[in-house]
């Protein structure tokens, strides 16, 4: 393979053929093709662009690169994925509360890396809970408990796990080609019928422009769709935190309170409505309205919180058991006005900084740091209403404050709450 050939190509604005891509994705997950010609390819798939059939080829080269889990056929086998956010938690209430609805949920996650928080690091602040689980546990979990949450095995889409890392270091993971291969290369390798994406945008989001959003979310929806998956992406807003919760011990908590039906209303309204995208996708329901009546009752009745309680058994875990918060400093606002803006970022650097986020993928997570975020955007507070509650036993809790208050701007008009469901493609 010349592969400093195809480097140029690419960097020359020609398009890839499958066969191409399919042999350099190969060559690079077997180490025939070496760290610095790939990271040269991303570089040039970075300045260059990908064709929607290129972006396609390079998604199915790197689904083949590994293992393809199969499942009976008796269920639809269905998944969420997040582009991530402050507070985002709802898959950790959509999985059993999809599975109660007479579907399979095969859910790969991730682990947290800058701002956004991470999935897999919430479910460890649950005591004994087994994230790093084979291929054969994982389909044990799933014949028993129709979901799970777990990481992705060595053998699922390897060649990601190789081309994330090179991503990383040379500055091209904003690059929505690379994206796109990344997010359905391991969901597509989970066998999966239909997939639900959030894709966020806003000041929290990894994508800060509406018009990005929608780039990734239509490439995401193509490729899918051409792969034989049926997929929606809901665009979001993360101009502000998602619930009240932001951390790792106490989202599980919120998560909880939602199963319960006691969650803050903009969680929950997000949570059932991807839920009911899945179920509507799927044809398990007809419309959305009959979705979202089956799901609340699933809520109503117990059986969404037995659910979850019962996939954290599968992994080892017990969710009774009480989850450790750092020590409560309150946040006051220093001004009377409305809340008109939040630089959501500065919360989670303000994680990031009491331990609860990661600056490197080798950092140790603090599971008990952790904040609860009481106000939103247009809401009227005065000199001395708390506007944030902060979890924290170490010594950056002072700064971490002043970043959340730094990331609260008050205004003297009244603003609009923005829409957290910004559109379907």
């Amino acid at each position: 393979m010349n592969t400093a050939k195809l480097i140029r190509d690419k960097r020359d604005g020609l398009e890839l053929t499958d066969d191409q891509l399919d042999e350099l994705v190969q060559g690079f997950t077997s180490g025939e093709v070496p760290d610095y010609q790939m990271s040269a390819f991303a570089m040039a798939v970075f300045f260059q662009g990908m064709t929607a059939a290129e972006t396609t080829a390079l998604t199915k080269a790197m689904i083949n690169s590994g293992e393809t889990l199969q499942w009976s056929g008796a269920k639809p086998s269905v998944d969420k994925h997040s582009t991530g956010g402050i507070g985002d938690k709802t898959s950790i209430a959509l999985a059993p509360l999809l599975a109660c609805c007479d579907v399979e949920v095969p859910m790969i996650s991730g682990r947290g890396l800058g701002t956004t928080g991470g999935t897999l690091d919430k479910l460890e602040s649950i005591e004994g809970y087994r994230t790093e689980i084979s291929s054969d546990e994982f389909r044990s979990i799933i014949n028993l408990s129709a979901c799970s949450i777990a990481s992705a095995t060595a053998s699922i889409a390897p060649a990601d796990r190789k081309l994330y890392a090179l991503r990383d270091v040379t500055g091209t993971v904003e690059s929505i080609p690379l994206i796109t291969a990344s997010i359905l290369s391991k969901k597509i390798a989970e066998g999966i019928d239909c997939l639900v994406l959030d894709v966020k945008w806003g000041s929290g989001a990894f994508m800060k422009t509406l018009q990005r959003a929608r780039e990734l979310a239509k490439s995401l929806v193509s490729v899918g769709s051409q792969l034989g998956v049926k997929v929606e992406a809901v665009i979001t807003d993360m101009n502000q935190p998602l619930g009240r919760m932001i951390g790792n011990a106490v989202e599980i908590d919120e998560c909880v309170d939602l199963l319960k039906g006691e969650a803050p209303a903009d969680l929950t309204e997000l949570t059932l409505h991807l839920a009911g995208r899945v179920l509507v996708m799927s044809q398990r329901c007809g419309s959305m309205e009959e979705a979202l009546r089956l799901l609340n009752s699933r809520i109503d009745s117990g059986e969404a919180l037995a659910k979850l309680r019962e996939m954290v058994a599968g992994h080892g875990g017990d969710l009774d058991q009480p989850r450790k918060r750092g020590f409560e400093t309150v946040v006051k606002a220093t001004d009377n006005g409305y809340v008109s803006r939040i630089s959501t970022d500065r919360l989670g650097l303000a994680m990031i900084e009491m331990g609860g986020g990661r600056k490197t993928m080798e950092d140790k997570i603090d599971p008990s740091s952790g904040i609860e975020f009481l106000v939103s955007i247009g809401d009227q507070v005065k000199d001395g209403d708390v506007l944030a509650r902060v979890f924290c036993d170490g010594n950056a809790k002072n700064y971490a404050v002043e970043l959340i208050r730094a990331a609260v701007a008050i205004g003297d008009q009244p603003v609009p709450c923005p829409a957290l469901i910004v559109e379907t493609i």
